[in-house]
């Protein structure tokens, strides 16, 4: 156990222990419903519209390893456990073999650029096939959705950030909303009624009545 925790806390094991315990404390928000899943999710999209396109940075990298459609949080949390089982066996098996220390963080320094290089193919690898499974918070046609009904999910609903669960007959489908801050809370109906396509969001207002899941009768104009 010492020898674990020993390795565990030492460079540069330590930068990846670090980060698993802030990815640790985000899922642990996640799942009392505090934080949003896919707060930080990057869709590239897929198909002819794509084709022949060039991404570069963080875009570039996620079509690269097949890891577009994946919320980024979650891409970052496999990475970075990948990572610290990477340079964990590093520090197990040579680092903390090296007789001195200025050696031993310049190789550190190698093992950990070179542990994150490892982890992002094998990331891709592993979540390649658990695409398809957050596609269907992605709606196909986003104006076939205005003027539904949803409910509420998160805590609260703000001009940044929000979402509300629509009843499809299905799984359902998990949106993102926006709208002034105070209006809505968990368990609040509103109304679907603008898609603000830079935020893949839409605007809500208040449900007036009727079943979730069903159009809202359109305002009539005198």
């Amino acid at each position: 156990m010492d020898l674990f925790l020993s390795i565990a806390l030492s460079f540069p094991t330590l930068i990846f222990s670090v980060m698993l315990c802030v990815a640790m404390f985000y899922w642990l928000l996640a799942m009392v419903g505090l934080v949003d899943l896919d707060i930080f999710h990057i869709h590239i999209g897929h198909g002819p519209d794509v084709e022949g396109m060039e991404f570069g940075g963080v875009a570039g990298l996620l079509l690269k390893f097949g890891l577009d459609g994946v919320p980024l949080t979650l891409i970052l949390t496999v990475v970075t456990l990948l990572a610290w089982l990477i340079s964990y066996f590093a520090g197990f098996f040579l680092l903390r073999h090296m007789p001195w220390d200025l050696l031993r963080y310049g190789l550190g320094a190698g093992v950990m650029v070179l542990a994150v290089v490892i982890a992002l193919p094998f990331a891709g690898l592993l979540l390649r096939p658990f695409r398809g499974l957050f596609a269907k918070v992605k709606p196909t046609d986003s104006v076939s959705l205005l003027s539904e009904v949803a409910v509420v999910r998160s805590p609260v609903v703000t001009l940044q950030q929000g979402s509300a669960e629509l009843k499809d007959g299905g799984a359902g489908l998990i949106l993102q909303v926006r709208a002034e801050p105070g209006r809505f809370v968990r368990g609040d109906r509103v109304v679907l009624i603008e898609y603000l396509s830079e935020a893949n969001a839409y605007r809500v207002i208040a449900d007036g009545g009727g079943p979730s899941g069903t159009k809202a009768e359109s305002p009539r104009t005198l």
